[in-house]
């Protein structure tokens, strides 16, 4: 199966290849032209009229539905390493040169946990799966929390281009496989002392007590060799694109072909400037190309397009959830 995957054309490569393409010959980039009001109707209107939907999600749509890494859920659940070792949030931690494997794995355990196996506060992925339900849709993003399937998006549907917080894997760079972790998460954070709520979710107890390190033989590794592991998010070079990855590479490229003519919507969403190549100068690059397309992008600060798109683009600067929630408003 391996084989016959990396025998099939890179879709993610090529994606990010047309849009860096693209961007050199953009002139000038310009934001929302109208009311938000106007823009709103606009994209009630784009989602009304087109069967067909692309959607190109960053870290912005996580954040809406309350995903935060930094504020007062970094401080419920990693009050102790802030404390002790200095960290401010959630994503800093992850690059943070812990003195030991068993203080490391602590914290991943929680980083994981707290971002990969809980519902998030806010039902902004819910609400998204709700305007798609009679469409044909694909969805390509640079998130790793696996928050679209755990809304119910059709697994076949999705395409996580680094990697899930859900998997390791193996050191050893001949190893290009992928590991669940869920059962070692789970283990390890009864390990620190968490205890489950009334709803089966990991709280911090009432002592407050947690402890910052595993027992040494809860450090993970892979099943069958005993080989170090590694998360399975795309930091470097290492990052191992397994099956599923390439599987779902390749069903991005099918959509991406198949639709390349057809009146589709390109549908942005939390996009912001750390990896425009992969989600955003696609995304241009592809609507610029078929006449037919329109493009959308909601973020909070960062709502703009390429002037040479700006007559089939609608830009909305705001929460994506409130914008979701006014779209499904009566009247809309």
């Amino acid at each position: 199966m391996r084989q016959f995957y990396e025998k099939q054309s890179n879709g993610y490569q090529e994606s990010i290849e047309k849009g860096l393409r693209a961007v050199h010959g953009f002139q000038r980039y310009v934001g929302k032209s109208g009311s938000r009001k106007q823009q709103l109707n606009a994209l009630a209107e784009a989602l009304r009229r087109r069967d067909s939907i692309i959607i190109g999600a960053g870290a912005g749509l996580s954040t809406s539905a309350g995903l935060t890494y930094s504020g007062e859920r970094f401080q419920r659940y990693f009050y102790d390493f802030a404390e002790r070792f200095g960290i401010s949030d959630i994503y800093s931690g992850g690059f943070y040169p812990f003195p030991d494997e068993e203080t490391r794995w602590a914290w991943w355990a929680r980083h994981i946990y707290f971002n990969r196996y809980v519902e998030p506060p806010k039902a902004v992925y819910r609400e998204l799966l709700a305007f798609l339900r009679d469409k044909d849709y694909f969805v390509i993003t640079t998130n790793v929390d696996h928050q679209f399937q755990r809304a119910g998006f059709d697994k076949k549907r999705l395409f996580y281009t680094q990697g899930d917080y859900g998997l390791f894997q193996s050191a050893d760079p001949a190893d290009r496989n992928t590991y669940d972790n869920e059962v070692w998460v789970m283990r390890a954070m009864e390990a620190q002392g968490f205890v489950r709520g009334e709803d089966g979710s990991f709280q911090v107890p009432e002592t407050g007590s947690l402890k910052l390190r595993l027992p040494k033989e809860l450090i993970p590794t892979v099943p069958e060799t005993g080989a170090a592991v590694s998360m399975n998010l795309r930091v470097d070079e290492s990052f191992v694109e397994d099956v599923g990855w390439q599987r779902a590479s390749l069903a991005y490229t099918d959509f991406l072909r198949r639709h390349e003519t057809l009146p589709v919507l390109y549908l942005e969403l939390g996009v912001g400037a750390n990896t425009p190549v992969i989600i955003k100068y696609p995304f241009w690059a592809y609507a610029l190309s078929n006449p037919a397309a329109r493009y959308a992008c909601v973020n909070y600060g960062e709502a703009f397009c390429p002037s040479e798109l700006s007559d089939r683009s609608i830009c909305i600067d705001g929460d994506i959830g409130e914008v979701l929630r006014e779209l499904s408003a009566p009247g809309k």
